[in-house]
């Protein structure tokens, strides 16, 4: 659970701005993150590009690029939520895979093998149809576990830090063995807080948007439109008094004394949500002061605004009696 510094108890007028929940449903799909399960077959450019066409919205962007083959978690936000693109990418991921060993061996050995020389900070060359630089990088393994063994087809599941090739991760693990290995078969089931159960094949988001269209039924729909509001619990966040959002909307900095609720642990140069007290992102930016400071100083630049989500109209530059 998040910890929390209460600088000052206020109340939004309800005059202006809105709860996200309560956008009308073009509203909800402007400021949507959809969590896709994409599958085997098209890259993630072409899921994205028809993500897009179903909505008939202007911009499109995903996180986290899977391979045509691989199947799996892959969030793709929509026109104004594409703004957060920065606190999407280069999140934590977790996938489930089959590999398979060109030769017999004990799987102990293998289990051992991963245990002393894949967990924790490895050093990765690229593959060479890869879109970086191929040279050593160092990337973390969080856990890489034998889930079942048929013949020489293993069951992995693997936890690992964004740019990890995995593929790559497999011939590497099949090279150390001394008896070769290559990846059959992947599945991405967690991009960082998304995980495989809040993930809509593509045919299925096509669907509810027909629904609606047709049947004038927002439900299904709205039911996969993830509100980039909630698409950053990984994200540390500030209240703001509805006084200083008009500011802020036309991209001044956060000032201490505008914060109402600032949560602990923030750092300075850490990327930082910044929301209305009807749940409404106003904007991202940087900090430039710790949680404690925040709340001790009257004054001073708290945050320095770097995108911004909210309409410069939503709220008054003065809020009227």
């Amino acid at each position: 659970m998040s910890e929390w510094y209460i600088k000052s108890y206020e109340e939004t007028d309800p005059r202006f701005g809105k709860e996200p929940e309560k956008r009308s449903i073009e509203e909800a799909i402007r400021n949507a993150v959809i969590i896709l399960d994409k599958h085997s077959g098209p890259t993630s450019h072409q899921i994205t590009l028809w993500v897009k066409e179903i909505f008939g919205v202007k911009k499109a962007g995903h996180a986290g690029t899977l391979d045509p083959k691989v199947t799996g978690v892959l969030p793709i936000a929509l026109e104004n939520a594409l703004k957060a693109m920065p606190l999407l990418m280069g999140l934590d991921k977790e996938y489930v895979g089959v590999m398979h060993l060109h030769k017999d061996i004990d799987i102990e050995n293998v289990k051992k093998t991963i245990v002393e020389n894949f967990i924790g900070e490895i050093v990765q060359v690229p593959p060479r149809k890869s879109a970086v630089a191929r040279r050593p990088r160092k990337k973390k393994i969080y856990y890489f576990d034998i889930l079942e063994v048929d013949g020489r087809d293993v069951l992995f599941k693997v936890g690992c830090q964004a740019g990890v090739y995995i593929r790559k991760l497999i011939h590497d693990l099949g090279k150390k063995l001394k008896i070769g290995a290559h990846m059959k078969e992947l599945r991405r089931t967690k991009a960082g807080p998304f995980e495989e159960n809040q993930a809509i094949p593509l045919l299925e988001v096509k669907d509810r948007y027909e629904i609606w269209k047709e049947e004038e039924n927002e439900k299904p729909l709205r039911e996969i439109l993830l509100q980039v509001e909630y698409a950053l619990p990984h994200v540390k966040k500030v209240f703001v008094k509805d006084s200083a959002i008009w500011n802020i909307a036309n991209g001044a900095p956060v000032y201490a004394s505008g914060l109402v609720r600032i949560q602990k642990g923030i750092l300075p140069n850490e990327y930082v949500a910044i929301y209305s007290l009807k749940n409404e992102l106003i904007a991202i930016g940087i900090a430039k002061m710790t949680s404690e400071e925040m709340f001790e100083k009257k004054e001073g630049i708290a945050i320095r605004t770097d995108r911004v989500f909210i309409s410069k109209d939503v709220y008054p530059r003065k809020i009227p009696k």
